[in-house]
């Protein structure tokens, strides 16, 4: 994580009498995974409705990389070049193939059918759903419908994605895998993700979570990571500073770390290659 992509500074939004947020002060990193928590009414939607520019906070102000949203002159074009939205219900359209409702983003964009159908397709397969493209929502599990919603979020390359309890109506072991992927997607191509979700197992797959209560912010905890204590651990390994030291590195001294599932890298293992190649980049 490296600098501020989302600012929030004492935002309020209020209905009537009611104070659905009372000064709100968050800020977001460029990669973080941030979850929001907090009982019904604390104000959690309010607050992605508000960073997502599909509502106006009563007070305060909210930057997206030093930008202020209330001085943004068209919100639909903001929010189609900067913001991907992930919600609970995924939102596909029925008589659309999974290509189709992935591009949907892009036809706000001057691009031909052809590079819109290869940016869908790229983004489809990113989360493991090339061979899906041709199938409409009704020949997809729910699982692989929110993996479809989470394709359409990328597909414009956004800098922000915001993610409205993208598990809720999915089985535990769908949600896991649904919510693991979103955390790759962060790591790997450093998405900032700020997801609203009342399951405290999905919000510790984050990186840090903000409970909400009563429309402020009661609490920040940091989610320890058991991968990146491994991580830290391997940096100080011998094999760990041969990387930092520019040294090359076989395969079979990665397979000996046990980061390999079923033959292929795991998640650590993947992680662990894209740490060598930024190693390799420096």
């Amino acid at each position: 994580m490296s600098g501020a992509v989302l600012e929030v500074r004492s935002l309020a939004k209020r209905y009537g009498n009611l104070n659905a947020l009372d000064n709100i002060n968050l800020t977001v990193g460029e990669g973080e995974f941030v979850a929001i928590m907090g009982p019904s009414g604390s104000g959690k939607s309010t607050l992605l409705n508000l960073i997502g520019s599909l509502d106006r906070p009563t007070a305060g102000e909210i930057l997206l990389r030093g930008n202020p949203l209330n001085q943004i002159k068209n919100a639909d074009e903001y929010r189609n070049r900067e913001i991907g939205f992930i919600f609970q219900s995924h939102n596909l359209i029925p008589t659309l193939t999974a290509l189709e409702n992935a591009d949907i983003p892009l036809h706000e964009l001057k691009i031909d059918r052809t590079e819109r159908n290869r940016r869908a397709l790229r983004a489809l397969e990113s989360v493991g759903l090339g061979s899906r493209a041709g199938h409409k929502p009704s020949q997809l599990s729910g699982g692989e419908r929110q993996r479809v919603a989470i394709a359409r979020a990328l597909v414009n390359d956004p800098k922000v994605i915001l993610a409205d309890e993208p598990t809720g109506e999915l089985d535990s072991a769908t949600g896991e895998e649904i919510v693991n992927l979103m955390k790759r997607i962060s790591r790997q191509r450093g998405k900032t993700i700020v997801m609203v979700t009342h399951n405290l197992e999905i919000a510790k797959k984050a990186d840090r979570i903000v409970h909400l209560r009563d429309g402020r912010i009661e609490r920040e905890e940091i989610v320890k990571s058991e991968l990146l204590e491994d991580l830290l651990a391997f940096a100080s390994s011998s094999l760990g500073r041969r990387l930092a030291g520019g040294e090359p590195v076989r395969d079979s001294e990665l397979e000996r770390l046990g980061i390999f599932e079923d033959g292929r890298l795991g998640e650590r293992g993947n992680t662990l290659r894209a740490l060598i190649s930024e190693l390799r980049r420096q």
